[in-house]
C-alpha cells in the first residue's frame, strides 16, 4: 500500500480515530484542531479522550513521525504542502431539538482552507452531515480541479479503534471516479466491503443505519417492558430472536434507553429532513417517543425501590462504559429527571466531580460516598467495576435495600445474598418494585 499524504481536521472521537489509524496504517498525516491547549496536549502525547488503544496509536505515530499536530486547518494544510492530499472533514455538526445541524465549523473550516487546496487534492467529509451537504460543500468551493468525496463513520465509542481497522464496510460516495479511488485507497489492507456510491446515498447510509438501530433498541426496551407486565423472561426472549439470521442477537439488550453523540441526533436529523421533504417515517418517530417512554419508566422504577425516601445512589454517567462521553446521556437525563424528585448522588469512573455538573444532583469521586445512606440504588451503566463491587460493603453504608440494575449487568445472586434487592429489567417477578 502506498503512502498518502493526509489531513485531518478535528481531533475530536472522529478525527483523533482517524488520524492515528491511517496513521498506524503507513499515511502521513497531520491532524488540526483549533483548541491550543488540545493541540499542545496530543504534541506532549496526551490524549484526554478515553478510548482503548488510541493512546498508543497516537504515540506510535508521533514516533514514527507519520503523525504530527497542527493549530487551525490553514497551518495543518501549509505544513503538508508539496504533493496531492486527502483533507478529512472530521468537525462537530450539532443539531438543535428538531435535528437542524449547524454547520457553522464547517464553513469556518472551509473559509479557513478554501486558499490553501491545490489541484489534486481530495476533500472528504467524514463529518455527519445533513443530506446534500457534501454537493453544498462543492459549489462553495467552486473548484473543478479538488475531488470531493462523502466518507462517513461508524465508529462506537469505546471500540473506535477496533471499529475503524475492522469495519464492517467502507462507504465511498463521490461523483468522480478519480477521487473516489484515491479515498478508497487509503483502506487498503483493511478487509471490508468497499460501498461505491453517489455523495447523497452515502450520507443517507449513516442516518439510516443509526436510525433503524434507535429503531430496534426501541423495540427490545418495549418488550422489556411486555416482559414484566405478563410473566415474561427479557433475556430468554432476546436469546430466541437472536438465533433468526433476519434479527441476529446484537443490539437486543435493554437499557435506560439509547442515547450519545449519534443516534439521538441523526434520528433527529433524518426525522426533521423526512418530514420537510413531505415523508412520514413513522416507525423511527415511534422509536423516538418510545426511548422518552423508557426513560420515565426507569425514574418510576427507581422511585418505587426507594420506598418513597429522598435519597438515590445513581451509579454510571457516561452513555455507555468504556467512555467518558456525557452528551446526551440517558443516565444524566435519567439522573436529572430523578433530581427533581430525590436528593441525588452520582458516581461514574470516567467523570470527576470537579469538571461534571448534575443540575439539582451531586457528583462525587467515590462509590462509597454515592450509596452512603442511600434509600436505593441505580445502576445506569454498565462498568465492570459495579459488577465487582462488594454488595455486603455497599448494604452496610445503605440506608434502603433496592437496587435497580437498569441494564442487567450486575450478578443477581451477588447483590440478593447481601441482603438487598435487586429489580432487572424484564422480568416480571424481579423486574417491577411496588411502591411502599
Amino acid at each position: 500500500m502506498a503512502a498518502e499524504r493526509v489531513v485531518v481536521i478535528g481531533a475530536g472521537y472522529v478525527g483523533l480515530t482517524t488520524a492515528a489509524c491511517l496513521a498506524g496504517l503507513g499515511h502521513r498525516v497531520v491532524c488540526a484542531d483549533v483548541d491550543p491547549a488540545k493541540v499542545e496536549r496530543l504534541r506532549a502525547g496526551a490524549v484526554d479522550i478515553l478510548e482503548p488503544r488510541l493512546p498508543e496509536l497516537v504515540a506510535e505515530g508521533r514516533r514514527t513521525g507519520r503523525l504530527a499536530f497542527a493549530l487551525g486547518a490553514g497551518r495543518a494544510m501549509r505544513d503538508s504542502a508539496g504533493e496531492p492530499r486527502v483533507v478529512f472533514l472530521c468537525v462537530p455538526t450539532p443539531s438543535d431539538p428538531q435535528g437542524r445541524a449547524d454547520l457553522g465549523a464547517v464553513e469556518a473550516v472551509l473559509a479557513d482552507i478554501e486558499g490553501e487546496l491545490a489541484a489534486g487534492d481530495v476533500l472528504v467529509v467524514k463529518s455527519t452531515v445533513p443530506i446534500g451537504a457534501t454537493a453544498w460543500i462543492g459549489d462553495r468551493l467552486g473548484r473543478a480541479d479538488v475531488g470531493l468525496a462523502a466518507n462517513p463513520e461508524f465508529l462506537r465509542e469505546g471500540t473506535a479503534v477496533h471499529d475503524f481497522l475492522n469495519p464492517d464496510r467502507i462507504v465511498v460516495g463521490a461523483s468522480d471516479a478519480a477521487a473516489a479511488s484515491q479515498v478508497a485507497r487509503l483502506y487498503d489492507g483493511l478487509d471490508a466491503p468497499l460501498v461505491s456510491t453517489d455523495p447523497v446515498s452515502a450520507e443517507l447510509i449513516k442516518y439510516a443505519s443509526n436510525g433503524y438501530l434507535a429503531v430496534r433498541l426501541s423495540y427490545v426496551n418495549d418488550l422489556a417492558a411486555l416482559c414484566e407486565a405478563v410473566g415474561g423472561d427479557i433475556g430468554a426472549v432476546t436469546a430466541g430472536m437472536g438465533h433468526d439470521p433476519r434479527i441476529g442477537s446484537r443490539y437486543l439488550a435493554p437499557g435506560p434507553g439509547w442515547g450519545g453523540s449519534c443516534l439521538p441526533k441523526d434520528s433527529r436529523a433524518l426525522l426533521n429532513l423526512a418530514s420537510a421533504r413531505g415523508v412520514d417515517l413513522a416507525v423511527l418517530r415511534g422509536a423516538a417517543d418510545a426511548n422518552r417512554e423508557q426513560r420515565e419508566r426507569v425514574v418510576a422504577k427507581i422511585l418505587a425501590a426507594g420506598g418513597g425516601r429522598a435519597r438515590v445512589a445513581v451509579l454510571g454517567l457516561t452513555f455507555k462504559a468504556g467512555t467518558n462521553d456525557l452528551r446526551d446521556s440517558p443516565a444524566v437525563a435519567i439522573a436529572e429527571r430523578l433530581a427533581a424528585e430525590a436528593e441525588v448522588v452520582a458516581y461514574d469512573p470516567a467523570v470527576r466531580s470537579s469538571t461534571t455538573r448534575l443540575a439539582g444532583g451531586t457528583v462525587v469521586d467515590d462509590v462509597e460516598l454515592a450509596v452512603k445512606g442511600a434509600a436505593v440504588v441505580a445502576v445506569l451503566t454498565d462498568w465492570p467495576e459495579f459488577r465487582a463491587l462488594d454488595w455486603v460493603r455497599v448494604a452496610s453504608l445503605m440506608e434502603g435495600t433496592g437496587v435497580v440494575d437498569v441494564r442487567n449487568h450486575l450478578d443477581p445472586a451477588a447483590v440478593r445474598d447481601s441482603g438487598l434487592h435487586w429489580y432487572g429489567t424484564g422480568w416480571a417477578d424481579r423486574g417491577t418494585p411496588t411502591p411502599a
